[in-house]
């Protein structure tokens, strides 16, 4: 079993924006979710956690072993797919792999040719192997990322918005080879789609201007809001009202109304239904808690 544990991690940048304030998690082997809008200071944390940058305190164990001490220690066994990685033009598949392979230290030819032909296989690219990469669609392209992080066997691998941009098919496609993966290593999946870490993960946290607003199981939090979630489609003239004077989690056009989710103890009006609350529900409400705003 592996065990990554985060003790009160801090990062200020030089412009005075405080990226990570006193972050503390411990995920071990399994899909992890880290859930947060953009500018939540989700890729700060998978750069320190990657030993791109430092964090100015707090701690970072992996399998009780101090990687900012020691950071060649979790670069040997992770594997990182960030937001946007950029590849060699005119490269194909299989040699930019193997090129990945010797960097990442498979001094073995045999190994290497074994393991990127496994890794093709598994994210189904083997027919397209001998196509440059730049050419490949976002989504082969995301699972030639998930085929370079996994190279060397990783204990840890980290995908920073890894669905960002693909069609459903893709999506799907992508999500699938992740929970596959994700059966006996650490596997974390930064994103802000709320549907991704419900589709995958067991255990997720929400982060927000640095900070950790909550972490656990996604049904468990989600149940934590059960009877408190009310349903209506509203005139968008109405929208003020409850915005102001209720908990209003999210609004959306539907067939040309607008439907209100809103968090209340009781009906808020006539006409509200209630409604089982979804992740969604609770990240928003999460979020509204923490800010004051509709999401």
């Amino acid at each position: 079993m592996n065990k990554l544990e985060i003790t009160q991690l801090s990062k200020t940048y030089p412009t005075g924006v405080k990226a990570l304030d006193q972050i503390s998690l411990t995920i071990t082997n399994g899909m992890f979710g880290l859930l947060g809008p953009n500018g939540a200071g989700k890729s700060t944390l998978m750069r320190t956690l990657a030993m791109l940058q430092e964090a100015e305190s707090g701690n970072i164990l992996f399998n009780g072993i101090d990687v900012q001490d020691q950071p060649d220690q979790i670069r040997s066994v992770l594997g990182y797919l960030p937001q946007e990685f950029g590849v060699y033009p005119k490269v194909s598949a299989e040699n930019l792999l193997d090129h990945i392979a010797v960097l990442k230290g498979i001094a073995n030819r045999n190994e290497r040719r074994e393991q990127i032909h496994f890794l093709l296989q598994q994210t189904n690219l083997l027919e397209h192997r001998k196509k440059a990469v730049y050419t490949f669609s976002g989504g082969m392209r995301q699972r030639f990322g998930i085929a370079q992080a996994l190279l060397g066997n990783p204990k840890l691998i980290i995908v920073d918005e890894p669905t960002a941009g693909l069609d459903p098919e893709e999506r799907n496609r992508f999500l699938n080879l992740l929970s596959e993966i994700g059966e006996h290593i650490i596997v974390i999946l930064s994103t802000h789609l709320v549907d991704d870490v419900l589709d995958l993960c067991s255990r997720m946290a929400i982060l927000h201007q640095g900070r950790i607003l909550c972490q656990g199981n996604p049904l468990a939090l989600t149940e934590s809001l059960g009877g408190k979630v009310w349903v209506k489609k509203v005139h968008k003239s109405e929208l003020p009202h409850y915005r102001q004077n209720y908990c209003l989690l999210s609004s959306k056009l539907v067939a040309g109304q607008i439907k209100v989710h809103l968090k209340s103890d009781y009906c808020p009006d006539p006409g509200f239904e209630p409604v089982t609350p979804n992740l969604e529900d609770f990240y928003f409400s999460t979020l509204h808690t923490a800010t004051g705003d509709e999401f």
